[in-house]
């Protein structure tokens, strides 16, 4: 079987499972086969199970007898290395962690496990994913497939390079402040932030006022098809939203077009940021798309989101202070740049703290108003398409201008890829929703992606390959 078929989407793979055109073992055998040859030049894994073709054969055997055991039977799925998988070790990207395997799977692979899903690795990310670019001293420098001297943006930057190379059908990512919609609008890829406690999530940790479970795939589809799974209840998470079995996938089929549906289109959110061209321009070409299937679109920004990014910074700052107050006092293990954020969040007091708690919930009420005006949000991902790591390194504006006031106020948003820059790299729009309109957002999302189409990613794939081959032969 051609490693081609690592191109395929999770839906796609279930639906030739149906039909015995191929097995479970013979995705699994292309997908490592596509990770030996690509990832040296990516880095976009970890760690990869030793017994990823076992459970391949399991899920074969289980397809050969017709009883598969859910919609992502088979499907081999990444999991990014701050979320527990049982029998492998949760390191954060960190050096200040160690290799004792987890006792226990997190909540979302419990779940991915029971519908018979492959996971079969550990994608990379910074120093406990604590910032929006992908590196470690753990594991070194995650590269964009598109152009591997940028970055694939953070934290879920191995889980985003991975999804857009085909050496994994789908993958599992956290977002604190963008990062899983970030990476994805940097690779083309599908990036979904559910909103807060829609995915149970445990050990919460240090951030776990702010951060969300959610996939990176090659489609919506397969996103909602994830959601749908990984949204099951567990008891382990007292934040979690109560249970509404909702089919997200069926929810995509619930109305064909926009007609009727209020978007505020938001190039800036209103603050002091300039988008690069690209970015602006993929906005309005979004917004003229769902006004040209009926929706009614008006500029307007949304109320309080400088306010939000403001106790974004302050929340994370004291958020990396608790993490790294217990460790060693030995700077050298961590990122620099995590170390100066436990810095800045040691500064901060306890009545600071309370009253940007304070302030979140008020900002929070605003919003819920702005949104009994509006059903969705269209605007950047991020000012800027993905940066050449040289930039990242010496850059200090690294923040999440455009995304992290949904992780404050809980709401889901999904990064949607909307084209490609004259020097070729992906530029994607974020569609935001009000409180707990996960299904809104991924139908909007579905739309979107139907009218202005996919990124190439098989033909990155492929030309990555070639590089790598033409470099191997000189």
């Amino acid at each position: 079987m051609s490693s081609d078929i690592c191109d395929l989407t999770a839906q796609e793979l279930y639906a030739l499972y149906k039909t015995r055109s191929t097995s479970p073992v013979e995705v699994m055998q292309a997908v490592l086969l596509r990770i030996e040859q690509l990832d040296p030049t990516v880095n976009a894994f970890r760690q990869i199970a030793a017994d990823a073709l076992y459970m391949a054969r399991a899920s074969e055997t289980r397809w050969q007898h017709g009883k598969p055991l859910g919609p992502l039977d088979g499907v081999p799925i990444s999991v990014k290395d701050n979320i527990a998988v049982y029998g492998l070790a949760t390191r954060y990207g960190s050096r200040a962690t160690d290799e004792n395997p987890a006792p226990l799977d997190s909540p979302c692979v419990a779940r991915l496990r029971e519908s018979g899903a492959i996971c079969f690795g550990k994608t990379t990310l910074p120093d406990f994913a604590h910032k929006i670019v992908t590196d470690s001293p753990l594991t070194g420098v995650t590269r964009n497939p598109w152009d591997t001297q940028r970055t694939p943006g953070g934290s879920s930057g191995g889980a985003a390079a991975a999804v857009c190379l085909g050496m994994a059908p789908a993958a599992i990512g956290t977002d604190g402040g963008g990062s899983i919609r970030i990476p994805a609008a940097f690779t083309g890829t599908f990036g979904f932030k559910p909103s807060f406690g829609r995915v149970p999530h445990a050990p919460r940790g240090p951030f776990g006022l702010l951060s969300h479970v959610g996939p990176i795939t090659r489609c919506v589809a397969d996103a909602a098809r994830i959601l749908t799974v990984i949204s099951r209840p567990d008891c382990r998470d007292w934040y979690a939203l109560p249970f509404d079995a909702s089919d997200y996938e069926l929810g995509l089929k619930c109305k064909p077009a926009p007609e009727g549906v209020r978007i505020a289109c938001s190039p800036s959110l209103g603050l002091a940021v300039t988008p690069e061209t690209a970015v602006s321009n993929a906005v309005m070409r979004a917004a003229d798309a769902f006004r040209g299937l009926g929706a009614r679109v008006h500029p307007e920004d949304p109320p309080g989101i400088a306010r939000c990014n403001a106790i974004h910074a302050t929340l994370w700052q004291a958020c990396c202070r608790q993490l790294t107050g217990g460790m060693p006092n030995d700077v050298a293990t961590l990122d620099p740049s995590l170390q100066a954020y436990s810095d800045a969040g040691a500064a901060i007091s306890r009545e600071a703290l309370l009253g940007a708690l304070i302030e979140r919930g008020e900002l929070g009420a605003t919003i819920n108003t702005f949104f009994e005006r509006y059903d969705l949000v269209i605007c950047p991902v991020y000012p800027r398409v993905a940066m050449p790591l040289a930039e990242v390194t010496a850059s200090k504006e690294l923040f999440p201008h455009f995304t992290a006031w949904c992780n404050q106020l809980g709401l889901p948003a999904a990064s949607v890829y909307a084209g490609e820059t004259v020097e070729g790299l992906p530029v994607s729009i974020q569609i935001i929703g009000g409180r707990h309109a996960d299904a809104l957002v991924l139908w909007a999302s579905h739309i979107l992606e139907h009218a202005l189409g996919r990124a190439p990613l098989a033909e990155l794939a492929r030309a990555l390959s070639s590089s790598i081959a033409g470099r191997e032969t000189q």
